[in-house]
């Protein structure tokens, strides 16, 4: 039984990786929209699916809130949704897909690095390692990256920098979120995780609506079929990543030992990358593969070495 239990964890874990590996490939699909066009987007619809799923239990599920928790609330909603995704979508349009999505990977090891000032955290010479062979995958992406454009102007350099800056911004916006969603489920344990994932969704919905008067300021190039996919992609990603992704983690949540559930985030990753590859119809560079086991070696390392990192960044949802 126990080895059938980690069976349907591990295929849990997997096939939430690979629903929210789609996360990366949303701004390449509609290339038209802005980030913030694309943020309201996504969390509109998000917001709508999370209102449905919450509406029988609001009443009871909302009783067991302080104000506290709901300004917790809205800034989990901004830094795990809103602004996490916003530094993405300009992550992936001027890095490309395999460099954002391996910056955001290291997640695990930033949490790892942050939970270094917790009472029960390993010392230093234990994590120092993972994190810079996680500095060195990072470090071998962004050259690749940048000398990608090797002969083009000055200017392809730049944005190059501006999205592995934003990509950046991501992973830190991501992590502060893992950190503080976990700290927040532990404080309320009246809470199902369920719940607090869908109430963390109406939050981010009634905060996306504030996106859309100014992202309808910068509509250039938005033609009708470019709305049809905007709509078509928020949907899909808002059902198939946020409600359909977040189920199967919190299944693989119950079925896996933290240890092995923080290496799962890893599978987000790795078909990220796949995706990115489809999507841009060739096959990983020397260094690309390099960096990817560097990444997975950094992960795996960091969270054998850190527990509560694990907890933290596997608590955290999409």
């Amino acid at each position: 039984m126990a080895g059938s239990s980690r069976f349907w964890g591990v295929a849990s874990g997997l096939a939430a990786g690979a629903l929210w590996g789609l996360v990366f490939l949303a701004p390449k699909a509609v290339p038209e929209a802005s980030p913030l066009l694309l943020t309201a987007g996504r969390y509109l619809a998000y917001g709508l699916i999370a209102v449905m799923l919450i509406a029988p239990r609001w009443r009871k599920v909302t009783a067991a809130l302080t104000p506290k928790a709901w300004r917790a609330l809205v800034w989990l909603s901004l830094t795990g949704n809103v602004v996490y995704f916003a530094f993405l979508v300009v992550g992936v349009h001027y890095a490309g897909v395999p460099a954002s999505a391996l910056i955001v990977g290291m997640v695990p090891v930033v949490v790892a690095l942050w939970g270094l000032r917790d009472k029960d955290s390993p010392p230093l010479s234990r994590v120092a390692p993972p994190i810079a062979v996680a500095a060195l995958a990072v470090g071998l992406i962004g050259w690749e990256s940048l000398s990608q454009g090797g002969g083009a102007a000055a200017q392809s350099g730049a944005a190059t920098l501006i999205g592995l800056a934003c990509a950046l911004a991501a992973l830190l916006s991501w992590t502060a979120f893992a950190v503080g969603n976990s700290r927040w489920m532990g404080r309320l344990p009246d809470v199902t995780p369920h719940e607090w994932s869908s109430l963390t969704g109406v939050v981010t919905g009634a905060l996306a609506l504030v996106l859309v008067i100014p992202s309808l300021f910068m509509l250039d190039g938005m033609t009708d079929d470019a709305w049809l996919r905007l709509i078509g992609v928020s949907l899909g990603v808002a059902i198939f990543a946020s409600v359909i992704g977040n189920a199967f983690w919190n299944q693989a949540s119950r079925l896996l030992p933290l240890t092995m559930l923080g290496q799962m985030i890893v599978s987000e990753t790795l078909f990220a990358f796949i995706y990115g590859f489809i999507w841009e119809q060739r096959g990983p560079t020397v260094i690309e593969i390099v960096a990817m086991i560097l990444m997975i070696v950094s992960v795996v390392w960091c969270v054998r070495a850190h527990r509560p990192a694990a907890l933290a960044a596997a608590e955290g949802d999409h």
